[in-house]
């Protein structure tokens, strides 16, 4: 990896930024490309490094985004027009690219997510070995409430304090939308906590308390075993139905919200009398002998987290933003960009403020380059 990839790679993943690391595998000439080129593909579809030229890099920006979506790596064959050399196989995807000269090229794509963030509250012997199970399974531990605030992109909050912090640290976790809050206590005293709370039952139902499954845990370590054994499953729903639904790899947070497109559908080349529609967006628990740990007070794992909340790959989501087909260019960190096709070549383009654009009356069209757009003006097309 060159230096500076190196460098700004090494720094989102210190901030838990989500991002892909593209790198050409092949490049048959003539590409501007070379074996050993890469870049990272951000979410907000601005690609740091080199990886190809205008239309190289616009089919990498599309690739990218569904990979985040979906958190797993994928082989991008991108050919020429002529070219017919690659079958589809799995792990791979072909992408026939008109605006290419003649070359071909092998790019991996590889999702860089950040590991679930567990907030734990309490020093107790319960909470020790919640973090320690945490690192075992190379998850991000934070330990930040009710001191300050929740960090960014928490997937779960476990409260640990028996008796401690107990209710503020729980309202800063619904506050903030986190997916899985957990409440380590016997039944009763967890029944009686909720209930000191006044939480509404929407609110009651998204707290697991007493925390964990019931696998007959009675020392402090086979607690946390119980309680990471329900975790993850709920972890893995969000990752299953992140991938289903294309949505980008975002942990829950209430600062960041995020969003997808989902892929383009076939589209030919319009006309300049066509309306926007024809080229727009293309939908781019306290040890105890083995008692029952289910007493009804709180939520069961796998239940949905809170309302209008999704999930992700690695990580519960926040609330998905409005439609991105609503917006204009994406800037830099307002989440995936919007997705159309160039009405010339039929390629999918990734809005961004410097693709080139044309207005021709009330409808509004996007281009892999600038060569598309003048042949478009110029009525060339249509």
């Amino acid at each position: 990896m060159s230096e500076a990839v190196s460098a700004r790679a090494r720094q989102l993943a210190a901030e838990r930024v989500p991002f892909v690391h593209a790198r050409v595998v092949r490049a048959q000439a003539p590409a501007s490309a070379h074996a050993g080129d890469e870049a990272i593909v951000h979410r907000d579809g601005t690609i740091d490094g080199f990886v190809g030229g205008v239309c190289a890099e616009g089919t990498v920006r599309s690739a990218a985004m569904g990979v985040l979506g979906g958190g797993k790596p994928l082989l991008l064959r991108v050919l020429p027009e002529s070219e017919t050399g690659f079958p589809e196989t799995p792990g791979a995807r072909v992408v026939v690219n008109p605006c290419l000269s003649g070359g071909a090229l092998e790019i991996f794509l590889e999702p860089v997510l950040p590991p679930p963030l567990i907030e734990v509250v309490g020093g107790t012997p319960v909470a020790e070995s919640l973090v320690a199970f945490a690192e075992l399974l190379g998850w991000a531990t934070s330990r930040t409430l009710p001191a300050g605030p929740l960090r960014e992109r928490t997937a779960a909050v476990v409260v640990a304090g028996h008796g401690r912090d107990e209710e503020d640290s729980v309202r800063a976790a619904l506050a903030a939308g986190v997916p899985y809050i957990a409440l380590v206590a016997s039944p009763r005293r967890g029944a009686a906590v909720l209930d000191e709370m006044g939480l509404d039952p929407a609110e009651r139902d998204r707290i697991s308390t007493p925390a964990g499954l019931d696998i007959g845990a009675r020392t402090a370590p086979e607690v946390a075993l119980s309680i990471m054994a329900e975790l993850l499953p709920a972890l893995r729903a969000s990752e299953a139905a992140a991938a289903a639904s294309g949505t980008a790899a975002e942990p829950a947070s209430a600062a960041e919200p995020a969003s997808a497109a989902a892929p383009a559908s076939a589209a030919g080349p319009v006309s300049a009398a066509a309306p926007a529609s024809a080229a727009g967006p293309v939908s781019a628990a306290e040890p105890r002998a083995g008692t029952g740990r289910r007493a009804g007070t709180g939520r069961r794992a796998g239940t949905s987290a809170a309302p209008g909340a999704s999930s992700g790959p690695a990580a519960a989501f926040g609330p998905a933003a409005a439609d991105p087909a609503a917006a204009g260019p994406a800037a830099a960190g307002d989440g995936p960009p919007r997705v159309v096709r160039d009405p010339v070549c039929g390629m999918e383009v990734t809005v961004l403020p410097d693709t080139p654009h044309l207005t021709a009356g009330d409808a509004e069209f996007w281009f892999c380059g600038a060569g598309c757009r003048d042949r478009y003006a110029a009525g060339l097309v249509g």
